[in-house]
């Protein structure tokens, strides 16, 4: 069960001596690579969203009108992806697109968490996995108990709700957008992660309004054990244009240990949240959030947090449309377009890494398009970074994300933690 007293604990961390470095951890949601030891027991035994992407853009089967052919990727080839992700799973496509030569070191990690959702994946590569159950609504109609959806109505002074089932966000505002117009009533939804979802218009129903009822049933869900609740506010005027907004705010419980973000604050550095991290690790550790909407507005203020941060500073983005616009919506042309935007704005990330500092690139889940549902898939992730004077080496499948937090931290010299081992020594003996 998460601690929701544990922020005392990260004073225990205390000061301690840091390289002059910093550290860049760049999330791209989702974007996993196949070969996770425990996906049968997820009914995800083969799930592989690059490997899929790569395989249907060689079929000729992920075209657009942003891009059609083989997957694109050359800068995060030459940085190992493919490399990685022929490690994680053996796959032939993405062996055939491994550059001769590569510049970053790569390698695979296996997550141990017991789900395979945002906060569990998260809070592992920061150094915490989830070793508890989450608690889940059941995939049937109603899926929310009448108890809690009554204590929610007085509570919330409200006379009802729509939905309240599984759903896709954008397929349940289809369909009872234009009901909820007419009754002013929000939509309750969930889905296999734990998670209560609430949509509602966000001028009619007001985005105010919309937030004030995500913290009145986070704190009648805190004893269920669901992860998060999520507004997803919407605009439009009826079915056809209905759209979500950049507005989406995470409501979530602590993570039960201090995470690599709670050990930085805790030896003197800042910790700069981009995009949802904030929201993911219920705004502790987090020194400045730094909000934006989409791939591309992430990524240039993930660039302006760069040119701010100082010696002794994480910058921790996460790259949210690889999941929220294609994953979940099972667009395979999409998510390639989107990788291969990504990769033409890795250059500019890359440009702004100065000596001593470290770029690392991962992912918290899989979401394969090609695969059945709209839901996570069970799937390693890629490790794949690059600094000035490191090893352009592999680092193997590391048995948890929280090496990964674990390499940072011994990057940012703020001592170890027992959950992850570094291999940053690897990287630095072979330099």
């Amino acid at each position: 069960m998460p601690d929701h007293g544990r922020a005392e604990a990260a004073a225990t961390c205390g000061k301690r001596g840091r390289h002059m470095a910093r550290a860049i951890l760049v999330v791209l949601d989702s974007v996993g690579i196949g070969g996770a030891a425990d996906a049968a027991s997820f009914g995800d035994e083969g799930a592989n969203t690059v490997g899929h992407i790569i395989d249907r853009a060689a079929a000729g089967e992920a075209e657009n009108d942003d891009r059609s052919g083989p997957l694109d990727c050359p800068n995060l080839a030459r940085l190992g992806l493919f490399h990685a992700a022929e490690l994680a799973s053996g796959h032939a496509g993405a062996a055939a697109l491994k550059p001769a030569r590569v510049d970053g070191f790569w390698g695979a990690a296996q997550e141990v968490s017991h789900g395979k959702d945002t906060p569990s994946g998260h809070w592992e590569i920061a150094g915490v996995p989830v070793l508890f159950d989450w608690g889940y609504f059941p995939h049937e109609v109603p899926a929310f108990p009448q108890s809690l959806l009554e204590a929610i109505y007085a509570e919330a002074g409200i006379e009802g709700s729509l939905g309240n089932r599984h759903a896709s966000g954008t397929e349940i505002i289809a369909d009872l957008g234009e009901e909820h117009l007419r009754t002013g009533l929000p939509i309750f939804y969930t889905s296999a992660d734990s998670v209560f979802q609430i949509a509602a218009h966000e001028t009619r129903f007001g985005l105010d309004r919309l937030y004030a009822l995500c913290e009145t049933v986070r704190t009648l869900v805190d004893d269920m054990n669901i992860g998060r609740v999520i507004a997803r506010p919407f605009v439009g005027e009826n079915a056809a244009s209905f759209e979500r907004t950049g507005n989406r705010r995470d409501y979530s419980v602590l993570p039960p240990a201090p995470t690599l973000l709670d050990r930085t604050v805790a030896a003197g550095g800042r910790v700069i949240a981009v995009g949802k991290i904030g929201d993911i690790f219920a705004h502790q550790g987090v020194s400045e959030v730094r909000k934006a909407s989409g791939n591309a507005a992430i990524g240039e203020t993930t660039l302006k947090a760069i040119d701010d941060a100082g010696d002794g500073d994480l910058v921790f983005a996460n790259f949210v449309d690889f999941d929220m616009l294609y994953g979940h919506r099972r667009n395979v042309a999409g998510y390639a377009a989107a990788l291969e935007a990504f990769d033409r704005y890795l250059p500019e990330l890359t440009g702004k890494l100065r000596d001593g500092d470290l770029l690392l690139i991962t992912a918290d889940h899989g979401c394969d398009p090609t695969w059945s549902g709209t839901d996570h898939t069970r799937e390693r992730v890629p490790i794949v970074g690059f600094g000035p004077g490191l090893a352009a080496t592999g680092v193997g499948i590391r048995p948890t994300f929280a090496d990964i937090g674990e390499t940072l931290a011994d990057h940012l010299g703020i001592g170890a933690d027992d959950d992850g081992t570094s291999f940053l020594g690897e990287l630095t003996d072979r330099a």
